[in-house]
Order: structure tokens, then sequence, then C-alpha cells
């Protein structure tokens, strides 16, 4: 069984080894990006029906412009028929990154798109709380009403308006009369 984890760490720590990690990087990007915009393709790079060897000259032409370390490592995955664990390999060699450069990336999750100057003062308390270079990523969520949540660090801290009224009504509930 092929574990993706250990993959995208080993393709990590060659990429700093070889001292193009941020390449490798964009590489790995370019690579979801096509896979993205082509679902079926991981599945056809799996599939038995056709010879590996074939399946790799996919690979060779398809990725012809990317890193040899990233090509290997689809090859690896095709040879194995487990291409379709590639996103979770990028998203390991992702976290090793990070975790070398100190990145922490921060989902705000507000009803409407926040403004820069909102992003900055938010990547600027988190920072100082931290001591960790901050990328912040916004998306909306009409539901949450009003206030934002926040994903880091395996965290979720809640301070939309929905939660405060969830609270609110569970506390009024509890009253007993």
């Amino acid at each position: 069984m092929t574990d993706a984890r250990e993959y995208g760490k080993a393709l990590f720590l060659l990429a700093e080894e070889s001292g193009r990690t941020d390449k490798i990087l964009s590489d790995l990007n370019t690579a979801l990006s096509a896979f993205a915009g082509n679902g079926e393709y991981a599945k056809l790079l799996d599939t038995p029906a056709i010879s590996k060897e074939e399946r790799l000259a996919l690979i060779d032409e398809a990725f012809s412009c990317l890193d040899e370390y990233v090509k290997s490592t689809l090859k690896i995955l095709c040879e194995q028929r487990s291409v379709h664990l590639f996103i979770k390999v990028a998203d390991a060699f992702k976290s090793e990154y990070d975790l070398s450069r100190n990145i922490e990336r921060v989902e705000a999750i507000s009803a409407i798109a926040m403004t820069e100057g909102q992003l900055d003062a938010m990547k600027s308390k988190l920072e100082a709380m931290t001591n960790k270079t901050i990328i912040i990523k916004n998306t909306t969520d009409p539901s949450i009403l009003g206030g934002v949540k926040l994903r880091y660090m395996g965290r979720q801290l809640d301070g939309s308006v929905r939660s405060r009224l969830d609270s609110l009504g569970k506390t009024i509930s509890g009253i007993v009369m």
C-alpha cells in the first residue's frame, strides 16, 4: 500500500537537498491544476487496461515541462496504480514546506468577503500571536450571518453571529420557568 504522506516527505527532502524546493512546489501546483481540470486523467493513469509503458509515456508527454522529481513521483505512483493519491502527496509536501518555513495557512470564513484592510489586520494579529508567517484565505458562507470563523493549526475559532445565536438559544431553552 502506498503511503502518500511518506512520498510527500521524501519528495520534500529531495527538493531541499537539491535546492529546487520552490520550483518543485510550483510544479506540484501545475500538476494539481492539470488533474483538477481533467478528473478522468488520474483514473486513466491508474487503469490496468493500459500497459505500464504506455501510462508512463503519457506522463512524459503531459508533464514534460515539470521538474524530474515531480515526474518521477508521478511515475512511481503510476507504476503502483496510485496516481489518485497524488493530491495527498502534494499536500504532504506543502505541509513540510510550511513547517520548514514557519508558515501557517489560515482560512477566514465570513458572511461577505473581507476587505484587504481587514485581512491585513487579522494577519498581523495572528502573526503576533503565533510567531509564524500567516497566509490567509478568505471564503464566504452567508449562513454564518456575520462575524468570522478561523481555521488554523487544526483548530476552529468561531466568532460568527450564527454561533452566538445558537449558543444563546441553547441557554434560553435550558432555563426552566
